[in-house]
């Protein structure tokens, strides 16, 4: 299935929610409204507001709260990108030029920091203090997640370890929160909250998966960025922990995880592409939407139900 048909029960509110990102560029600042716009325009596939939406559609669907909550995910992603890029010196962002490569770093760090307490200002119109604890908790987990990344040597016994530990706070926790704040503003249960929570987390663990074995064997016109940008800016990821794992003696490989010479990238990436491990990651991947999906099982069995394990299915299937 195609994310048109996934996100059909919640498509004309998800309109609701791009509508309410369009209108977040009109500012009186124009370089702010500039960069705003440029960010926020054709700006990816929303999977964090569909699930804020589809997981809000249980119990009582109250649009107020749901699409701001909407909204506010998706801006507070948006954020993490910008300030991602100036981290990690990227200068390629969905196929254009990264904020920070097109108008200097001072630029990106203030709009990120701009998006960001936005993001936490719209959270409060759902005037749910649970929700907006939920939001300021997941940001310290992101910004947390990247400090602990700063300094951290390859290490291949922990090295697994520190990928999880990594993509959870980087990735998964954003889609926790976004499937959690949908129940919680939907009045759910505390184990239908529970469970959407653990969904939303698997989910977000199965999608960075994808996405870094992606970044070995998409297209570069489908990625928006040269193959193998994950290593070439010193990302250490699961297909290449699992191939330093599998061939300890391979010197060509340790030298470019260990960042000291990084002019064979494309010969890496070929022995990784070549390898069993990009099966292993897929099959890793899918381990993580079936305990997304199992978590679910006590959900009511209906359309919005249907559409979460649609999303589990196009997660492992997807191109970018």
């Amino acid at each position: 299935m195609n994310l048109n048909e996934i996100y059909a029960p919640v498509k004309n509110d998800l309109e609701k929610v791009e509508s309410s990102l369009k209108t977040i560029s009109d500012v009186d600042i124009f370089l702010l409204s500039e960069l705003l716009e440029y960010v926020l325009r054709d700006g990816g596939k929303r999977i964090r507001p569909a699930l804020t939406l589809l997981c809000g559609k249980f119990h009582d669907y109250d649009l107020k709260k749901l699409v701001p909550m909407g909204v506010a995910v998706e801006l507070l992603h948006s954020a993490t990108l910008v300030h991602d890029d100036v981290v990690d010196n990227s200068p390629i962002r969905r196929g254009k030029p990264s904020i920070r490569n097109a108008w200097g770093e001072a630029s990106a760090l203030l709009l990120g920091d701009y998006l960001f307490a936005k993001s936490a200002c719209i959270v409060t119109d759902t005037g749910v203090l649970r929700v907006v604890k939920l939001f300021a908790e997941t940001l310290m987990t992101i910004s947390g997640g990247e400090l602990a990344q700063i300094g951290i040597i390859f290490d291949k016994k922990r090295a697994r370890e520190h990928y999880y530990d990594w993509i959870s706070a980087k990735t998964a926790c954003l889609f926790a929160t976004s499937t959690e704040s949908g129940a919680i503003l939907s009045g759910a249960s505390e184990n239908e909250i529970d469970a959407l929570k653990e969904y939303g987390h698997s989910l977000g663990m199965a999608f960075q998966v994808i996405d870094d074995v992606l970044d070995f064997v998409g297209q570069e016109a489908e990625l928006g960025k040269p193959v193998g940008s994950d290593l070439t800016e010193g990302a250490v990821t699961l297909p290449s922990i699992l191939y330093a794992e599998y061939h300890p003696d391979d010197n060509l490989i340790k030298n470019v995880i260990d960042g000291r010479d990084i002019s064979d990238i494309t010969l890496v990436v070929k022995k990784i592409i070549d390898s069993p491990v990009i099966d292993e990651c897929l099959q890793i991947a899918s381990e993580f939407c079936y305990k997304a999906c199992k978590a679910i099982e006590i959900l009511p069995d209906n359309t919005y139900r249907k559409s979460l394990y649609d999303l589990a299915n196009y997660v492992i299937q997807r191109r970018k």
